[in-house]
């Protein structure tokens, strides 16, 4: 009887560990304990996507790296394609397995995503990438808090330089989860009915209030009956990391509960704000829209709501 007991805790435990979700977020001391027993060159993948929109690109890898990390450009590999006139919509499910599989990806692989640490911005390559690798099944995936500056500051001996050796081939397949994103058409139907969804603008207020644009969409504005939470008010800028639990649920607390979409230009601002609530706060009933306004502002059949600030927002703003 007591084997039996004991076959059956083991399995157990096993069956559980196999399903652990990561943590959304590691820091680089675990990092560094990690690549010290090893773990980076087995079941750990450290991908850097550092890219133009932080600065980075292959080349300031090759200068400078964490050891055991691979690279692959957020904004050159195909972790977003164009559609006609939309910039930055989510890869087909084909698409992103091959991706993820020429990188080494398998199904039970934990991979975690490096940006470059430099501002929130660039904190959105890799909230996005992290997204996509959730909307295509992969649930084991963080992202480095602090990203390759963090790593560079707490441990500045520790920076390997030059090329990688690729992985082998992955065996990652892809299956879309529904749950996490939101397209056009389902939008409209929010706006048209008057729902109590949520629509989460996480751009600028001169986007906002349509005194400015993205430079593909087609007139400025906003989704009608939206509001507006900067992405970058969860970021600490001194530091260049998110802002702390306790921070994050006063700048969020009106998005802990319901259902939220979360909206910018083209789906990267827009991922910081879906970031936070859904995955370190654990409002799961948010979903990305990843066409914003871009895609929306296509179609002039679509409503957009162009009206400015009101004095009451004129005034705040000359107050500060």
């Amino acid at each position: 009887m007591k084997v039996l007991f004991n076959i059956f805790v083991f399995f157990g435990i096993l069956l559980f560990s196999s399903n652990i979700i990561a943590s959304p977020l590691v820091e680089v001391d675990w990092l560094n304990e990690k690549i010290k027993s090893g773990e980076t060159k087995n079941n750990i993948l450290l991908i850097d996507i550092r890219n133009s929109i932080g600065g980075g690109s292959f080349d300031t890898y090759l200068d400078g790296h964490i050891p055991s990390s691979i690279h692959s450009d957020y904004g050159k590999d195909g972790w977003r394609v164009n559609v006609d006139n939309t910039v930055g919509l989510v890869p087909s499910e084909e698409q992103f397995q091959v991706l993820a599989k020429s990188l080494g990806v398998n199904n039970d692989t934990h991979v975690i995503i490096i940006p470059a640490g430099v501002s929130s911005s660039d904190f959105g390559s890799a909230a996005r990438s992290y997204w996509t690798f959730k909307v295509f099944g992969h649930d084991n995936v963080s992202v480095l808090n602090g990203g390759y500056m963090g790593w560079q500051q707490a441990y500045p001996s520790q920076i390997e330089k030059g090329d990688f050796v690729p992985r082998p081939e992955g065996n990652f397949i892809a299956s879309f989860v529904p749950e996490l994103y939101i397209g056009s058409d389902e939008v409209a139907k929010i706006i048209n009915t008057n729902s109590s969804v949520t629509l989460l603008d996480g751009r600028t207020e001169e986007q906002f209030y349509a005194e400015k644009k993205h430079g593909k969409a087609r007139i400025a504005g906003r989704l009608p009956g939206s509001e507006l939470l900067y992405q970058e008010n969860a970021y600490n800028v001194a530091n260049n990391k998110l802002k702390n639990d306790s921070e994050l649920k006063k700048v969020y607390a009106d998005y802990l509960k319901g259902d939220v979409v979360s909206y910018c230009n083209t789906g990267h601002w827009a991922a910081n704000n879906w970031f936070v609530i859904s995955e370190v706060l654990g409002n799961k009933n948010v979903r990305l829209y990843d066409g914003s306004m871009v895609e929306w502002t296509q179609d002039p059949a679509r409503s957009v709501d162009t009206s400015g600030r009101s004095n009451m927002d004129k005034l705040k703003a000359i107050i500060g």
